[in-house]
């Protein structure tokens, strides 16, 4: 397997300005401010749709659907609402896990394993002596990945709590 070369950006003293051809005076010339602020380490990666709160409105959604279902005893409802509600949560885990912000390994792998089950024994007809090892070793697999995926994300950390960091 070979490794590929990571690309150096181009320093402005190697380009050569089109109006006139010398390096140096291409180097003097001002350059562009960036458009985008760079995040701290501490602040919370961005949504991808904006400022707009949409995983808290999802979650909110899931609390009255699932308070609904319990009050007037719908059990569609309380499914929608178990959905809906870890739906948002899920959502926000895996920005902020993938960002390198926090780690969200175990609760990543356990969402795996119920997937995985839940696949198997409903989907596939399979019993649950043959799903629990299955999905047991699918999260550990997802475990794994994760937290690799982590490490990249936060240069090297394997983990941020709080103020931690390990």
């Amino acid at each position: 397997m070979s490794r590929k070369r990571k690309r150096r950006p181009r320093t402005p003293a190697a380009k050569k300005s089109p109006a006139s051809g010398t390096a140096r005076e291409a180097a003097s010339q001002p350059q562009p401010a960036p458009t985008q602020r760079r995040r701290r380490a501490d602040e919370r990666p961005p949504a991808p749709w904006g400022n707009a709160p949409l995983a808290e409105l999802v979650i909110l959604g899931g609390i009255v659907s699932l308070a609904y279902g319990i009050i007037g005893g719908h059990e569609t409802a309380i499914g929608l609402g178990v959905a809906l509600a870890g739906l948002g949560g899920m959502e926000v885990a895996i920005r902020e896990h993938f960002a390198g912000y926090r780690s969200h390994t175990t609760l990543l792998a356990g969402a795996v394993f119920v997937f995985t089950v839940g696949g198997l024994y409903y989907f596939a007809g399979q019993v649950l002596a043959v799903c629990l090892p299955i999905g047991a070793a699918a999260s550990a697999v997802a475990f794994f990945l994760a937290r690799r995926a982590f490490q990249r994300a936060s240069g090297g950390l394997s983990y941020r709590i709080g103020g931690m960091r390990g």
